[in-house]
């Protein structure tokens, strides 16, 4: 089976549904979203100046849904908050959910840090707007001064943050989906007014059959969706905010990676649909690549662009649009609500996540640590002082009148604090002495390991120095035309990087290459006679041409013994390494080839000379950190 590929693409992969990460994806969409939402809130702002009747007067406009009698009349601006926003924390669901499962939280003794830098981040804000705030009436409206934005939050860190660690967009994250779900909790409890108890208890039962239908197997969207929409009706009606059933529905939303032999299985499928284009056929053929994939993943991938551009700049416009003009803003400036806000975000969230950081690091003695440097902490903190949409969303609910106009200045003004001094903070770190600089940034802790099974030098293949500090190991197909593409790149890098061992691990795909079996195990007949690489650069120069005939060719080309290499053959000698092999790709999660491990970490996205290179700096900036801590 023949694939084509563009020259200048290097991110292909064979048979692998999930040979991009969720999560880079998942920052991609937030990041790129976040300029739809400066748009939208300067476009509401500038409405509300040029017409604030109208602005005013639309909002306001109510729509109404029934069915016989029965029906909901909400304005405009209602259904947005209660209803479109509750598909945005289904989505914020859907994360923390994937984060638990397979992200950095799948190791559970990693939660107690985002969970308490979290909370303490929620905390300090709330407490210094309550000082600012004492004994006076807008004191109720402090869960305005506590949640934290994601898209603003990456936003900011894309523009500020180029030479910050990955691993703080990932900490960043953790902690923001602990502050939605707080958040969540402070909307339902202490901004929801006059509850019907029998309404909530329709919900609550509703909610149950949920569990039992998941738990009976259905894996029809419409059954949930049809179910969430009567608990949010039923939450309508009892006088809590509705968006929670979007936060629950996402938590209970599994996500797990693409297995081989579902990928396997979703081929076989795609061949007999090839082989006989029928209607029946292509519905099976869609099922069956639908069910490779995990229901987070679909909806994720389904829900997330509509939230990041449509939902949230939509709240955006229909909320933040207020008059502004001088006295206006040197009023705001004098109140207890805009100074308050602007003091919780700017200060409250940066002393909070970075003291409860430092506070579980000592209580701990050191066993509790953040993925990243302290410096990076304290940018994170900074960047983490970006509320927006929760903080609007309390923000309308706990105020009315000029109340409500001081906490959108301050919201807003809270904003372009953060990012000057995220700013101010990167800057800092950048005139750092480069040592000092590298252990402010990376810390120390240790990182997660993807690959299941450690390279053994004795054991596997390895190109380049025995004792390397920095391993890249790739899952490779000697047919797959994306390892053939991978060679060239893999050879610059270890050009280029004379520290870096090279370790190939054979997947052969055997569903969509039929000949990498048997290449694989001509490359562990030359290893026998101590010629292993030279075989395998053969066999990826040579792609298309790997029949046993061909084999032969390159084994004397070599100068191997043309008998022991046709009596290993045939005796399939080298079947039980490979299978190791497969074995080690399975445990570590490897649905697809080519797939890199930079370390012990999976590397997502392209895998060209530039990606891989700031991977292999990235983990040599690591290793010369963890061995200047451990001396």
């Amino acid at each position: 089976m023949s694939m084509a590929f563009a020259p200048d693409d290097l991110s292909g992969q064979t048979a692998c549904a999930g040979s991009r990460s969720p999560l880079r994806h998942f920052l991609r969409t937030e990041t790129g979203s976040a300029a739809v939402l400066v748009t939208a809130a300067l476009a509401a702002l500038l409405w509300a100046n040029a017409a604030p009747t109208g602005y005013a007067s639309f909002w306001e406009t109510h729509l109404s849904v029934g069915i016989g009698t029965r029906g909901l009349s909400l304005s405009l601006r209602e259904w947005i908050n209660s209803g479109l926003m509750a598909l945005f924390f289904f989505v914020v669901g859907l994360e923390a959910r994937r984060e638990f499962d397979m992200g950095e939280l799948r190791d559970r003794r990693r939660l107690a840090l985002p969970l308490a830098a979290g909370v303490s981040g929620m905390v300090v804000p709330v407490a210094l707007f309550l000082a600012v705030n004492a004994g006076h009436s807008s004191a109720h409206g402090w869960g305005a001064a506590m949640s934290t934005d994601t898209a603003f939050a990456l936003g900011m860190l894309a523009v500020v943050g180029h030479r910050l660690p990955s691993g703080l967009r990932i900490f960043l994250l953790t902690i923001t989906v602990v502050d939605d779900f707080v958040a969540l909790g402070v909307i339902a409890v202490a901004y929801s007014e006059h509850v019907d108890v029998p309404a909530l208890l329709v919900a609550v039962a509703v909610f149950g059959v949920v569990l039992l239908v998941r738990a009976l197997g259905v894996r029809r969207g419409l059954v949930y969706a049809l179910l969430a929409l009567v608990a949010w009706v039923a939450l309508l009606e009892s006088g809590v905010d509705p968006v929670v059933i979007g936060l629950a529905m996402g938590l209970i939303t599994y996500a797990y990676p693409a297995a081989r032999a579902d990928l396997e299985h979703a081929t076989g499928l795609f061949r007999m649909f090839r082989e006989q284009p029928t209607p029946e056929l292509a519905r099976s053929a869609q099922a069956g690549l639908a069910s490779a994939i995990s229901p987070n993943d679909r909806l994720q991938g389904l829900y997330h662009p509509w939230t990041s551009y449509l939902v949230v700049p939509l709240f955006a416009l229909a909320n933040t649009g207020i008059p502004l003009d001088a006295d206006q803003l040197a009023r705001a400036f004098t109140s207890p609500v805009t100074l308050g806000i602007l003091l919780a975000f700017v200060v409250g969230k940066p002393l909070g996540i970075l003291g409860a950081s430092a506070l579980a690091y000592g209580v701990s003695r050191g066993r509790v640590r953040p993925p990243v440097g302290w410096g990076a902490v304290a940018a994170g903190g900074a960047l983490a002082g970006t509320g927006f949409t929760v903080s609007l969303l309390i923000a309308t609910l706990a105020f009315r009148g000029t109340q409500l106009a001081d906490a959108k200045i301050g919201i807003l003004s809270a904003l372009v604090g953060s990012f000057l001094l995220s700013r101010l903070l990167t800057a800092v770190l950048a005139v750092l002495p480069r040592r000092l600089r590298q252990r402010a940034l990376l810390g120390d802790a240790e990182t997660l390991v993807d690959l299941a099974v450690p390279v053994d030098p004795d054991r596997d293949h390895v190109r380049g120095p025995r004792h390397a500090p920095v391993t890249v190991v790739e899952y490779g197909d000697y047919e797959c035309p994306y390892c053939g593409q991978a060679e060239p790149v893999v050879r610059e890098l270890l050009g280029d990087f004379g520290d870096v061992r090279y370790v190939w691990r054979h997947l052969p795909l055997t569903d969509v290459h039929v000949h990498a079996q048997l290449a694989a195990e001509a490359a562990e007949a030359a290893a026998a006679q101590g010629r292993y690489w030279d075989m395998h650069d053969l066999l990826l120069s040579h792609q298309g041409e790997l029949r046993l005939g061909h084999l032969r060719t390159y084994a004397d080309a070599l100068g191997l013994d043309a008998e022991r290499f046709d009596r290993d053959l045939r005796s399939h000698r080298g079947a039980a390494r490979i299978a190791e092999d497969v074995e080690s790709a399975d445990l570590s999660q490897v649905a697809g080839t080519p797939t890199f491990f930079v370390n012990g970490r999976r590397h997502h996205g392209a895998y060209d000379i530039g990606s891989l290179s700031a991977a292999v700096r990235a983990a040599r900036e690591r290793a010369a950190v963890g061995a200047r801590g451990g001396r």
